[in-house]
């Protein structure tokens, strides 16, 4: 303050929050309550502070303004897989993209955790739960992790992607995976097959889970036997290594719906090798179209599910938490929708 009661501006360096303060007329609580978007302020005081702000182009300081709300500004992106996983199937890159977008809109950083096994699980509930992140986003989960009830118990604001099992409460975005099945399989009875075998996912993983019972529903709903049933991880050697089983155990197999596009593409290699036509001997039909789908040999026929605008439909449920509004706790479900390519 100079001898004629007017606040001296520093000539270097930034404008600091005693200043805002000074020049406004209030104490430095009542600056930092108005800047960090606190309620007991009046009016007026609001008024001259946003002025002063205004007056002095003064920048908050991220690290203070954390410490002093207690928020970081960014939230985890939890994939509980090994990250071979995350580098080679495409599911996590639309995960990735419409969360990303739902992020930069809402003025939040994304932070990645992988966390399959033991001790990175371990590491990565630490850092959730202890103030580096303001909420969690969580992707890919199986029965057996334990961090989903962590974060639950531990309160911590989290949206899943995907159904999770054995977690009461916990909000979600999906598709209807049975229903997805239902679609597929109904196409192939549609066009004729009658030994229609599935390759399924995890019995541990909700998708795995949900998309055999829309093709038992299926099968049985038609009166057609549903004893043709393999089980791969999602990965596409674990597709042709199952259709291999199912081939030899079922060597009348007409069609085939399996639970992912990648299990599929392993599975359309499996039946050339074998020399079976597709889908002259062999109809395929996979679920999900997020890119593997377009470039098999032949293009596979798929449920489509619109991955990149679930993930933003869960970024922008996460930031509404995180704003402390009333979010609904009924999961979010987006309607699946079948592609037609050559497999089937």
């Amino acid at each position: 303050m100079t001898t004629d009661g007017t606040v001296s501006r520093r000539r270097s360096g930034a404008p600091t929050i005693r200043q805002v303060a000074a020049l406004a007329g209030v104490s430095r609580a009542t600056a930092s309550r108005v800047i960090n978007g606190g309620h007991l302020v009046s009016e007026s005081a609001r008024r001259a502070v946003e002025a002063a702000i205004k007056e002095l182009n003064f920048t908050p300081n991220p690290v203070a303004r954390s410490l002093a709300t207690r928020r970081t500004g960014s939230v985890a992106l939890v994939v509980p897989e090994p990250n071979r996983r995350l580098l080679t199937d495409p599911f996590f890159a639309g995960i990735v993209d419409g969360l990303s977008m739902a992020l930069e809109e809402e003025d939040l950083q994304m932070v990645l955790l992988v966390a399959r096994d033991g001790p990175s699980t371990r590491r990565a509930a630490r850092y959730v739960t202890t103030g580096h992140v303001d909420g969690a986003v969580v992707a890919s989960h199986h029965r057996d992790d334990g961090l989903n009830r962590i974060l639950v118990d531990a309160e911590v604001p989290t949206v899943f992607i995907g159904r999770p099992l054995d977690v009461a409460g916990a909000r979600y975005v999906d598709t209807d995976n049975p229903g997805g099945a239902r679609l597929a399989t109904g196409h192939l009875i549609g066009r004729g097959h009658r030994r229609i075998g599935t390759i399924a996912g995890p019995t541990d993983m909700t998708a795995g889970i949900d998309r055999l019972t829309g093709w038992r529903e299926a099968m049985a709903a038609a009166g057609l036997p549903d004893d043709a049933v393999e089980h791969g991880d999602f990965t596409a050697r674990s597709g042709a290594e199952a259709m291999g089983r199912l081939l030899d155990r079922v060597p009348d197999l007409d069609a085939v719906f399996v639970a992912n596009d990648l299990m599929a593409s392993g599975a359309l290699l499996q039946l050339a090798a074998r020399g079976l036509r597709v889908p002259g001997d062999v109809a395929v039909f996979g679920f999900d179209d997020i890119g593997v789908a377009e470039s098999t040999s032949p293009p596979l026929s798929t449920v489509a599910q619109p991955l990149t605008a679930m993930a933003r439909r869960a970024g922008h449920l996460l930031a509404a938490l995180l704003r402390g509004e009333d979010v609904p706790a009924e999961p979010v479900v987006f309607e699946p929708r079948i592609t037609l390519r050559e497999s089937a």
